[in-house]
């Protein structure tokens, strides 16, 4: 018990820090623990330190909500749903899209794990047949997209370019700086290029509105609907091969119109972030499949049972709601604050992150990008066809296609 305790207040502690500083994942912190196994087993214990890697997952699925709301700054899991919520942080309400994004992470909880165990238990024999038609839902789901968008030739184009950057970056890995974060960090670039920077460079300038809160402005029965229908998306892309919550979003984008709803968008992106990290813990337990580098990292360790994982996650998510809520309340601090001054630094910021990450090469991919999410804006489409950058390399992963 004081194993599992003491993974849960580590994990804590370290998934914080990671979800508040802008541009770090807590694959990164796995990276840095995996390389410090040794003296952390003999300090810690198999299970103290396997549940501080799961914890940290876990309250980093919660916090991140704060820095892609008020920075604008996206991750893989959180790049689509950065939209929205920097938008009612531009309209006063950055408090109130963190909370909804950390309520949408604890509804979440409730239904991702016992059907995690069901899919530990049921799923593993139907596993070739999902390998298979993960590339046909994506070309279907995809399709629906470009074919209900009002500019479908726009759509696609920027689809199809988004999708060729996406190959271009992921074949040519090995040029990157390897740090830290490993191989994986050239995701960082490329996803702050699509949706960090090229939003920044034309948002709005001037003082940063006066942040306020004054309940949440979402129903009970859309907190319902979405936190299953996120879930839900959380959990399929979690189990089926070569997907992420960067796919989840960028489906549940075609089935909710983050212009149109925002709140009920941003709700349901967060509840597949957290649903995908238990499901993923499932995953290995069952396949010996790692879905992320957290998952790699556990892989590499004496594992504790997945009971004692999954009340170690319940725990660290119970902390991190009360650890996120506590953070958006401190939004009052940025009223008044020059947003142009703000988007300048967070920009540089992500150049140098780039820089120390991923070197030249990802200096590039950020350049690329950057200018591929631009034309969203210019032409007057959504931004989420640039999902095309995750969403074909998973495609042609998915049909055998060897472009790696």
């Amino acid at each position: 018990m004081l194993e599992i305790l003491l993974g849960v207040f580590l994990g804590a502690l370290l998934g914080t820090i990671s979800g508040i500083i802008p541009g770090v994942h807590a694959n990164t912190l796995a990276g840095v623990l995996l390389g410090l196994q040794a003296p952390l087993l003999a300090l810690l214990g198999p299970v103290a330190l396997a549940g501080t890697l799961f914890a940290a997952l876990i309250t980093h699925t919660f916090v991140d909500a704060i820095p892609s709301t008020f920075l604008g700054i996206p991750e893989a899991d959180t790049s689509l749903s950065v939209l929205p919520a920097h938008a009612l942080c531009i309209e006063g309400n950055g408090e109130e899209a963190v909370r909804i994004a950390a309520l949408g992470s604890a509804c979440a909880i409730v239904i991702a794990v016992p059907v995690s165990i069901l899919c530990f238990l049921l799923l593993p024999a139907l596993q070739p047949f999902f390998d298979w038609w993960i590339g046909i839902l994506l070309i279907a789901c995809i399709g629906y997209m470009i074919v209900t968008s009002e500019a479908p030739g726009w759509a696609l184009a920027i689809f199809v370019f988004s999708g060729i950057l996406g190959i271009f970056t992921l074949h040519y890995t090995f040029l990157s700086w390897h740090t830290l974060s490993g191989g994986s960090a050239i995701l960082m670039p490329l996803l702050s290029g699509l949706f960090g920077i090229s939003v920044l460079l034309v948002s709005s300038r001037g003082i940063l509105p006066e942040q306020h809160f004054s309940g949440l402005r979402i129903g009970d029965t859309a907190v319902m609907k979405y936190s299953l229908l996120g879930t839900g998306a959380g959990i399929a892309v979690g189990w089926l091969p070569g997907l992420s919550t960067a796919s989840a979003n960028g489906v549940l984008a075609s089935m909710i119109g983050y212009e149109k709803d925002r709140r009920s968008y941003i709700l349901a992106t967060s509840a597949a972030n957290t649903a995908n990290a238990f499901i993923g813990l499932a995953a290995l337990f069952a396949l010996s499949r790692m879905r992320n580098g957290v998952m790699a990292a556990l892989s590499q360790l004496p594992l504790p049972s997945m009971g004692e994982l999954m009340v170690i996650g319940i725990l660290a998510a119970c902390a991190a709601y009360v650890i996120t809520v506590r953070l958006s309340s401190s939004a009052s601090r940025l009223n008044g604050f020059d947003s142009k001054t703000l988007n300048r630094s967070v920009i540089a910021f992500v150049i140098l992150l780039c820089i120390v990450l991923t070197g030249p090469f990802g200096l590039l991919v950020l350049l690329l990008a950057t200018a591929v999410g631009l034309v969203p804006h210019l032409v007057n489409v959504p931004r989420m066809y640039c999902m095309g950058a995750i969403m074909v390399p998973v495609m042609l992963y998915s049909f055998g296609i060897a472009w790696i």
